[in-house]
């Protein structure tokens, strides 16, 4: 049980719904209640194809490309630290203005991947998958995305109810966290 709770804790601060419900707020402000549940399910949807798409694969993926799962631990903590200094410094996830996202199935792609499910949340899916078990860790992907899911469904209201400011000052807690883990992967890997 505590490490299914430890798995819910990193897959939370790694895919940072907080982080990409502000970004889908922000992209889908000029959408109907309709359009906008359509966005949200299947950003939800992208991010479960990937999670579980490399959570079944992914070590015969590391295989296929003759790579150790310590040198991706090393790696995968390289990214991690990246992530945790740009969410810690407060600067955006991904790069996209109003006129480069005109479409529901476009600003679900980009929270479904890279957003969500980027390289840190693909690297510890692969990590976590053989550390602590599939099942374990389908588990807490599950738990998170579904949570995700009612953040983006209820993006108008908690936008409002927490602000902006708010989701920032969370996120850079959480970006302390994502670097911390990111440590933690590179110690591992070379300690093996």
């Amino acid at each position: 049980m505590k490490n299914l709770i430890n798995l819910i804790i990193l897959y939370f601060v790694i895919f940072d719904p907080l982080m990409s419900l502000s970004f889908f707020f922000a992209a889908t402000k000029n959408m109907d209640t309709k359009q906008r549940i359509k966005t949200a399910t299947l950003a939800i949807m992208v991010a479960c194809f990937v999670s579980y798409t490399f959570l079944l694969f992914g070590l015969e993926l590391l295989k296929f490309f003759s790579t150790t799962l310590e040198d991706f631990k090393i790696a995968g903590g390289i990214i991690l630290c990246i992530l945790g200094i740009k969410m810690a410094l407060g600067q955006p996830a991904a790069e996209a203005t109003e006129a480069d996202i005109k479409s529901s199935r476009a600003i679900a792609a980009i929270i479904g991947t890279p957003l969500l499910t980027g390289p840190a949340a693909i690297t510890s899916i692969i990590i976590t998958s053989k550390d602590y078990g599939i099942l374990n860790t389908a588990i807490a992907i599950t738990i998170v995305l579904s949570i995700t899911g009612v953040l983006f469904y209820q993006a108008a209201r908690i936008i409002k109810l927490l602000g902006n400011t708010t989701i920032q000052v969370i996120s850079t807690m959480l970006g302390l966290i994502t670097l911390s883990w990111g440590i933690m992967f590179i110690r591992n890997g070379i300690q093996k």
